[in-house]
C-alpha cells in the first residue's frame, strides 16, 4: 500500500485540534464529572430519600436595635429601600452566624422578615418589630440535594452562576475539536460516521417516539 503523502497544514490543523481538545477537556473533567453524577441522581430524586434537618432559634433583640427597628419606616411598596442596619446585620452575624446583607429585605408594619435560600437548603429570619422577637429556621437536605442544587444553579449566586456559562462554553470547544479530529481521521476509521450517526438517532428516536 502506497504511504500518504506527508501534509503539513493537515497536520498543524491536526496538531492545533488536539491541544484545544485536551485544554478543553482538563478544564471540563471536575464539572463533567459534578454534572454527570447529578443528573443521575436528578433523573432518580424520587427514589432517593432525604431527610431535611430543620434547626429552629428564637432570640430577643436588644433593646437599642429593637427601638431602632420600631422606627425604620415602611415605603408604600413594602420596602424600606435598604438593608438592614450594620449594627443588626453584626448582631444577627454574631449571634446566628448568618449574613444578611445584599440580601432581599420584606417590610411590613408587623415585622421585617428575610429569605434566605441556599443550595441543598432553605432558611429565614422573621423580626417582630414591635416586641423585637426574632425567630430563625434552618433547613439542611444533604449532601445530594446541595450537589443537585448546584448543577440546577439554584440559589447559587452570580460566581457559580458563570461558571456554568464558562464550562458551557468549555464543553462546546471540547466537542466540537473532538468532531473535527473524527473527521480527520474518519478516513482511516470506517465506523466514525456510522457511531456518529447512532449517538445522534438514538436520542431523536427517543424523544419522538416515547416523549409526548
Amino acid at each position: 500500500m502506497e504511504a500518504r503523502p506527508n501534509n503539513p497544514q493537515r497536520a498543524y490543523w491536526l496538531k492545533t485540534l488536539h491541544q484545544w481538545h485536551w485544554i478543553s477537556s482538563a478544564l471540563c473533567l471536575l464539572g463533567m464529572l459534578l454534572f454527570s453524577v447529578t443528573g443521575i441522581t436528578l433523573n432518580h430524586s424520587s427514589q432517593i430519600e432525604a431527610k431535611p434537618q430543620v434547626s429552629t432559634q428564637e432570640l430577643q433583640l436588644p433593646a437599642a436595635l429593637q427601638t431602632q427597628l420600631a422606627k425604620a419606616n415602611t415605603t408604600e411598596s413594602g420596602k424600606e429601600g435598604g438593608a438592614l442596619s450594620p449594627e443588626l446585620q453584626g448582631w444577627m452575624k454574631d449571634r446566628l452566624s448568618i449574613d444578611v446583607s445584599g440580601r432581599d429585605i420584606e417590610w411590613s408594619p408587623e415585622e421585617v422578615y428575610i429569605a434566605l435560600p441556599r443550595p441543598g437548603g432553605d432558611a429565614w429570619v422573621r423580626i417582630d418589630r414591635s416586641s423585637g422577637a426574632v425567630e430563625y429556621e434552618s433547613t439542611n437536605r444533604g449532601w445530594i440535594s446541595y450537589l443537585n442544587d448546584l448543577h440546577k444553579g439554584r440559589n447559587t449566586g452570580v460566581a457559580w452562576s458563570w461558571f456554568i456559562d464558562i464550562f458551557a462554553a468549555a464543553c462546546l470547544i471540547f466537542s466540537i475539536t473532538g468532531l473535527f479530529i473524527l473527521k480527520m481521521h474518519a478516513t482511516n476509521r470506517p465506523s466514525t460516521w456510522p457511531i456518529v450517526g447512532l449517538g445522534v438517532l438514538i436520542p431523536f428516536l427517543l424523544a419522538i417516539l416515547f416523549i409526548h
